[in-house]
């Protein structure tokens, strides 16, 4: 029989386990609760918030915690997080926001002139001055003081200590090294008192803003690739005019372009912010613009890559993807400094069989279209983004997905046999096919996020391009792995030719299909691509690497006439 003392012990212990196991719940659920009952508290806050922010002239942002030290505006206490104008840089705590949002102006986007010649006055923030920022008058480091201190320009960006202020010589504001880039809020004024608003008057109201002055629109896809957009938004608005920076989520290209009717002809240059559907969203909008007879204020374009191939970034010198490595401030330098090309843009015609009463489809091509396996995967990861997006989110997941629909198309290949279902015409002329599975049709240097695909191994002589000569080079692929060897330098394209039109006759079946990255799945179908018209980009020189040179030097070497540059011809070479 067990002893007393035992049956203590056995009661003893199962205490202890009971108690272990009520902390051990404790301390699981207890974190659990505080963190949704914070999350409830702060999406309250945001959404009280929200209706706030609406009304309010400055463009604040909430924030949980601010990326370096912060003072509050009004109460001058460092502060974790808080609300923060991307315009104009004042920084304020919950319980001092509205007194801040009250007594703190903001940047005005349009103001009268100090004086006849346009003069402007700086227009000071105290505190929260940029890191490594430098005094205006005294040339030492500003804000390195514990506290609210310190001031700063909204518009020219300088930056002058407290004590220094009395010092400053320099009392109107000059906007700064991107004056060209800026519209002053006086001409935006003195646009708005006019009359009759034509060119003539645009143009002579330019002159109080400098020689060179070449005012430049944001246009930012805050959905595009790794989803930097928005804080890139933020970024500009600092520098520019804010009535020059646009968020595409909540406004249409068209309309955002209006604003260059205001400006004298051909002055503007627009900023893209997105990927390559985004850019094509915008050209869309600027032949709209010239179908209203508008051309005389067609801007010139350029990009900051944001998606996930930006092939055409790629070709105009602008990268193959920005994730934040330079500053914006160099973004714009780049700009300045950049050239004018002209740039090829067509119109494709898909004409479905049978439906002879029904209007074809209509699209515009700035990149490539393509048949067969990369648009396959390009359908595939639209299809699943379209489920999910928010796991889309970025670029190196959008790459590995693509990768991982090629791996799968090259043990299915469901786009065998193309030249059995697919008949192809360049310039009036049939095509010998040979065993193919899928066909592209480039308009420029790059196509699959960074290939050079009508060069490929750069081992055989080829016909030269360029992105203003009307013509389009086709090619042909054996499949998905024939795609990865292209890239990766491996293996030649299937060099079909070189024509003004392409004409393509899907006879059966369906097959996947797409234009500058927008995939569909399309039946027996006649396609027509003839030349649209061009549009007015901007090119950037950048540095080249060694690897560059030595290849440049190469094709130099043996091709030694500027023309059979891959590259973009420059402002001298673009013929009108």
């Amino acid at each position: 029989m067990p002893k007393e003392g035992d049956e203590a012990h056995d009661d003893c212990g199962s205490r202890e386990e009971w108690t272990l196991l009520l902390w051990t719940t404790l301390a699981v659920i207890v974190p659990v609760i505080v963190t949704l009952w914070c999350s409830a508290q702060r999406s309250k806050r945001k959404t009280h918030m929200k209706g706030f922010f609406r009304k309010s002239k400055h463009g604040w942002h909430y924030t949980d915690l601010f990326h370096k030290p912060t003072y509050c505006c009004v109460c001058s206490q460092h502060i974790l997080h808080g609300a923060f104008c991307d315009c104009c840089g004042v920084c304020a705590d919950e319980q001092c926001l509205r007194r801040a949002d009250r007594s703190l102006t903001c940047k005005e986007i349009m103001a009268p002139p100090c004086g006849p010649s346009g003069a402007m006055e700086h227009r000071w923030v105290r505190g929260n001055v940029p890191l490594a920022s430098y005094c205006a008058v005294c040339k030492q480091q500003c804000g390195t003081q514990p506290k609210l201190c310190d001031f700063r320009c909204v518009w020219c960006q300088t930056t002058v200590h407290d004590d220094c202020m009395d010092g400053l010589t320099a009392d109107q504001c000059e906007l700064g090294e991107f004056r060209n880039l800026i519209i002053p809020p006086h001409y935006l004024h003195r646009v708005n008192k006019l009359r009759r608003r034509t060119p003539e008057e645009y143009s002579q109201l330019a002159s109080s803003c400098g020689s060179g002055w070449t005012p430049v629109l944001v246009l930012a896809n805050t959905r595009s690739g790794n989803n930097m957009g928005e804080a890139l938004l933020g970024e500009f608005r600092t520098i520019l005019n804010p009535v020059q920076v646009f968020d595409l989520s909540e406004l249409t290209p068209p309309k955002a372009l209006q604003l260059c009717t205001l400006l004298p002809p051909g002055s503007v240059q627009v900023l893209v912010c997105g990927g390559d559907g985004t850019v094509g969203w915008v050209l869309d909008a600027v032949d709209a613009m010239k179908l209203k007879g508008q051309d005389q204020f067609v801007p010139r374009v350029t990009i900051l890559p944001l998606g996930t191939g930006n092939d055409l970034s790629n070709t105009l010198g602008w990268g193959a993807g920005y994730a934040g490595e330079i500053p914006v401030e160099q973004v714009l330098r780049n700009i300045l400094d950049a050239e004018v090309v002209k740039m090829d843009r067509w119109k494709v015609q898909v004409a479905s069989k049978g439906l002879y009463f029904r209007k074809p489809k209509v699209l515009s091509m700035n990149n490539y279209f393509s048949v067969g396996p990369d648009a396959l995967m390009a359908l595939n990861f639209h299809t699943h983004r379209e489920k999910t997006p928010s796991f889309f989110s970025s670029r190196i997941v959008n790459k590995t997905v693509y990768f991982l629909y090629g791996t799968k198309d090259c043990l299915v290949q469901e786009c065998k046999d193309l030249d059995k279902r697919i008949e192809l015409e360049l310039d009036g002329e049939s095509v010998a096919l040979p065993s193919l599975e899928g066909i592209i049709v480039c308009n420029i240097g790059y196509w699959g996020g960074g290939c050079r695909l009508w060069e490929g191994m750069g081992d055989e002589p080829c016909a030269p391009t360029r992105l203003d000569d009307g013509l389009l080079e086709v090619v042909g692929v054996f499949g998905s792995f024939h795609c990865a060897q292209i890239q990766v330098k491996l293996a030649n394209p299937v060099r079909l030719g070189q024509a003004h039109t392409v004409r393509l006759l899907l006879k059966s079946s369906k097959m996947p299909m797409q234009v500058d990255g927008e995939p569909w799945a399309q039946g027996p179908c006649t396609i027509t691509i003839t030349h649209k018209t061009q549009a007015l980009m901007l090119y950037h020189s950048a540095e080249q690497t060694d690897d560059d040179e030595d290849e440049s030097s190469a094709s130099e070497a043996e091709s030694p006439t500027p023309h059979d540059s891959p590259r973009p011809p420059g402002p001298a070479s673009a013929r009108a």
